[in-house]
């Protein structure tokens, strides 16, 4: 449980450095394919979108992360789990 917890945290402390990686691995790769202008600008927007959505964590993760906080267990902690997950799909 400990563990989960500290890797939430790292994720929620780490998203700067996620995003600034993903902006300077986005520019160089928009610099190897020589892109200039609107094309440019376009592939920059979409990468660091998707490099956005696969650093963000899954609702799963962030639901056990909350239980962990909570430091629920046992059936508590899989009523709570399934019923944040639910909330988070409804809310999409």
């Amino acid at each position: 449980m400990k563990n989960l917890l500290l890797v939430a945290m790292l994720c929620a402390c780490g998203a700067v450095t996620v995003a600034q990686a993903a902006d300077s691995d986005c520019a160089a790769r928009a610099a190897d394919k020589k892109l200039s202008g609107a094309a440019k600008t376009s592939f920059l927007k979409k990468c660091e979108k998707d490099a956005a959505a696969a650093a963000k964590p899954s609702p799963a993760d962030a639901c056990a992360a909350k239980a962990a906080e909570k430091k629920l267990a046992g059936a508590a902690k899989a009523s709570f789990v399934k019923k944040c997950e639910k909330d988070a799909a409804a809310a999409k």
